[in-house]
C-alpha cells in the first residue's frame, strides 16, 4: 500500500466532511436568527455571537497551548474586517427575507470563491470545478425562481438582495483570506480575531441600541453562538485541508439544509423548482469532490 497517497486520501475525505458539518452547523444558525427576527437588532446579534466566540476559542487556545496573537497580524484584522462586515450583511438578509431565499442568496459565494483564488491564490481552475460552480449556480437560479413567483414571499425587497449578495462576496474574500492564513496560523488564532475584531465594531450599536432578550430569546442567541462558533470551526479546519473552490462548491449543502428547514419549521413551499435547484446543488458538491486531485 502506498501510504503517501493513503493519508492524501484520508486528508481529503477528512476535509470534505468537515465542510459538509460546518453547512449543517451554519444552516442550523440561520434558524436560530429566524426565530428572533424583527425584535432582537442584527448589530446585537452579531455582539452575541462575538461574545461566545471570544470566550469559547480563547479557552480552546488555552488548553491548546496555542499564541493568540498569530503571525501575520494585519492580514488577520483584514479577515476580521471582512468577516464582520459579511456577518452583518447575512443576518441581516437572514432577518429580511425567507430562510430559504437568504441562504441561497447568500450560497453564491462558491462562484466568486473559486475565481479569487484563482487570482489571488493561483490556485487551478479545473474543468470539473468549473462545471460543478455553474451547476451549483443554476440550481440556485431554479430556486430563487420559484421564491420570486410565490406571492408569499413579496417582500424580496431589492436592497436586501443587495445586502445578501453582498454578504456573499465578502464571505467569498474572507474564505480566500482565511486559506491564505492556514498556510501559516493556527485555525484557533483565525478563528479568535474574528471575534476579537467584530466586538469593538458592534460595541457601539449595542450602546445606541439594545434590547433585552426575554424567555426563549436567550436559547435562541445562544444556539447563535454554539453553531456559528462549530461552524467557524469546522470550515477553518476544512479550508486548511482543501483548495478554496473545492471548498466552495462542497459548502453548497447548506442551500439543501436550509431549503428543509424552510419547509419544515417555516413553511416555505417546497416546489419542483426548489427540489431541481436542491438536485443541481448535490450534482455540484460530488462533482467537486470527483475532482479532486488523483490519489
Amino acid at each position: 500500500m502506498n501510504w503517501t497517497l493513503w493519508n492524501k486520501q484520508k486528508k481529503y475525505t477528512h476535509g470534505f466532511i468537515t465542510l459538509v458539518g460546518s453547512a449543517l452547523a451554519f444552516s442550523l444558525m440561520t434558524v436560530c436568527i429566524k426565530h428572533l427576527r424583527g425584535r432582537i437588532p442584527v448589530a446585537e446579534l452579531v455582539f452575541f455571537r462575538s461574545v461566545f466566540s471570544l470566550l469559547t476559542t480563547r479557552l480552546m487556545m488555552r488548553n491548546a497551548g496555542v499564541y493568540p496573537w498569530g503571525i501575520n497580524k494585519r492580514l488577520l484584522i483584514a479577515r476580521g474586517l471582512i468577516g464582520t462586515s459579511a456577518l452583518f450583511c447575512v443576518f441581516k438578509a437572514i432577518d429580511s427575507l425567507p430562510l430559504g431565499a437568504a441562504t441561497i442568496i447568500q450560497y453564491t459565494y462558491p462562484t466568486f470563491i473559486a475565481f479569487l483564488a484563482w487570482l489571488i491564490l493561483n490556485e487551478e481552475l479545473r474543468k470539473r470545478i468549473f462545471l460543478a460552480i455553474i451547476l451549483g449556480w443554476l440550481g440556485v437560479q431554479a430556486v430563487v425562481h420559484t421564491l420570486w413567483e410565490n406571492s408569499s414571499h413579496q417582500q424580496l425587497a431589492f436592497p436586501s438582495v443587495i445586502v445578501a449578495l453582498s454578504g456573499a462576496m465578502l464571505t467569498a474574500l474572507a474564505y480566500v483570506i482565511v486559506r491564505k492564513l492556514s498556510k501559516q496560523e493556527h485555525q484557533l488564532v483565525i478563528v479568535f480575531y474574528f471575534p476579537l475584531v467584530s466586538i469593538p465594531i458592534t460595541l457601539p450599536f449595542l450602546i445606541h441600541q439594545s434590547v433585552l432578550p426575554i424567555g426563549t430569546e436567550w436559547a435562541w442567541l445562544i444556539g447563535i453562538g454554539i453553531f456559528t462558533q462549530l461552524g467557524q470551526l469546522l470550515i477553518t479546519n476544512g479550508l486548511s485541508l482543501l483548495p478554496a473552490g473545492y471548498a466552495g462548491s462542497i459548502s453548497y449543502t447548506q442551500v439543501i439544509f436550509a431549503t428543509l428547514w424552510g419547509w419544515l419549521i417555516f413553511s416555505e413551499p417546497l416546489t419542483f423548482y426548489i427540489l431541481v435547484g436542491a438536485t443541481c446543488v448535490l450534482l455540484a458538491t460530488l462533482i467537486s469532490l470527483s475532482d479532486l486531485p488523483n490519489f
